[in-house]
């Protein structure tokens, strides 16, 4: 879908909703130690390199966010100065040490993790990427959280996996290519601008893909299915959103840079600014 059509939708109303929103379930069921594998808040001022960059893990940081939300408070969305807020529809704020990611489908070992256990089990990276949002504008922050290879490994995705499904309380999904969440810069994010991720951002776990509009990053991710066939995302099945999520040449207006900046882009991941 390009910024002309989605502006079309915006006369419409259909765009007031969030293009990538995911809200989190509390799943009552006891908390599972995965097997092991059976082998091997203020934005940055400069941009870094591109994420295709190699990231080394480094210790999951304990820093709480600036705005503290409490669990149960209604998020809406909202237009901050430096960040718009985008969801679904309002939904109570999950209490992070409650929330649990559900993992099965194509997988030898299926799981129930706490933040504990990703923390415990699965390496911290950190980078710093802009996030691009079909209705044209975009903001960069560091990002924190873990990468495909280390999920995969720990709950053994089966070779005929292709594809994951992210599943939300809201009744919002999105399908992703496993050879997109492979490529360097593709982050289960926990973690932003060195604090836990705010509740604002889609804590305790959103999914950050540069290249792709954040359509296809679900936030507060409560549920992730292995499978063998690509699905169309809760987006594509209501308009002209691609499958693909391809962020399109055009305009963008990068709100971390001030308010009336306006570049042009070439389409694909922003690294020049």
């Amino acid at each position: 879908m390009n910024r002309r059509h989605f502006l079309r939708l915006s006369a419409t109303g259909l765009a007031g909703v969030s293009l990538a929103a995911c809200v989190q379930p509390i799943i009552s069921s006891p908390e599972i130690t995965p097997a092991p594998a059976a082998s091997p808040t203020a934005a940055p001022t400069s941009p870094p390199a591109p994420s295709a960059a190699a990231i080394t893990p480094i210790p999951y940081p304990t820093a709480e966010p600036t705005t503290l939300i409490e669990p149960g408070t209604t998020l809406r969305n909202e237009d901050t100065a430096r960040f718009f807020v985008r969801y679904y529809k309002a939904f109570p704020a999950p209490d992070r040490e409650q929330w649990r990611l559900a993992i099965g489908g194509l997988v030898d070992a299926p799981a129930i993790l706490s933040l504990a256990n990703i923390r415990r089990d699965l390496p911290y990276h950190e980078q710093n990427t802009r996030m691009a949002c079909v209705e044209g504008w975009s903001s960069r922050a560091t990002w924190g959280g873990f990468i495909y290879n280390d999920l995969a490994a720990l709950v053994r995705a089966k070779p005929a996996a292709t594809h994951v499904r992210f599943d939300c309380i809201d009744d919002y999904w999105e399908s992703v290519a496993i050879t997109e969440l492979q490529r360097a810069g593709a982050l289960f994010t926990t973690h932003m601008n060195g604090t836990y991720l705010p509740a604002t951002h889609g804590a305790p776990l959103r999914m950050i893909l540069p290249w792709l509009y954040g359509y296809k990053g679900a936030k507060v991710i409560s549920r992730l299915t292995f499978s063998d066939k690509e699905e169309k995302g809760f987006w594509p099945n209501r308009g002209p959103f691609t499958t693909a999520g391809d962020i399109e040449a055009g305009r963008d207006f990068p709100l971390d840079l001030g308010p009336g900046e306006v570049r042009s882009i070439a389409g694909g991941e922003v690294t020049q600014y």
